[in-house]
């Protein structure tokens, strides 16, 4: 089984995967929305990507205000959960804190000499590789913690 990151904006869905073990997100695309009350082609293409990598969970990103308040594209963001749990029975969708994860992609490429216009067009999909990785590092150190707890 593997997870899909999505980083979901007003204009975008950056998208991530994670490898066969679970451990390692990589980017994978960015959707482009054409409105963004209109997420019907986005939400066909989520579903390729989940059988094309056999996704068992969805890891979405979850933009709260910088004290932990919810923003107002929390809003947004939990109708497109509740929408990928009726489209996708089959797979859970889970909420991942995402905040500065724009940030973060956007220092890293400046001070790898990326280029503005070419940070633009990976910075949501790099947001999503975040995401995911954050996500995947938790539940690497939940289940680490447990076998340390079944050895005592």
């Amino acid at each position: 089984m593997r997870y899909l990151g999505l980083d979901f904006g007003s204009k975008t869905i950056g998208v991530s995967v994670s490898g066969e073990s679970g451990f390692v997100a990589v980017g994978v695309e960015t959707l482009r929305r054409e409105r963004e009350e209109n997420l019907k082609a986005n939400v066909h293409r989520i579903g390729d990507l989940i059988k094309e990598y056999d996704i068992g969970i969805i890891v979405l990103g979850f933009p709260k205000n910088m004290d932990g308040s919810l923003s107002t594209r929390c809003e947004k963001t939990l109708a497109f959960k509740e929408r990928l749990e009726r489209t996708f029975k089959k797979v859970r969708v889970d909420l991942q804190d995402e905040r500065l994860t724009s940030v973060q992609v956007e220092r890293a490429m400046t001070s790898a000499g990326v280029k503005s216009r070419r940070q633009k067009e990976v910075v949501d999909e790099q947001a999503a590789v975040i995401i995911l990785q954050t996500y995947l590092d938790k539940v690497r150190i939940k289940a680490e913690n447990n076998r340390e707890g079944e050895k005592l």
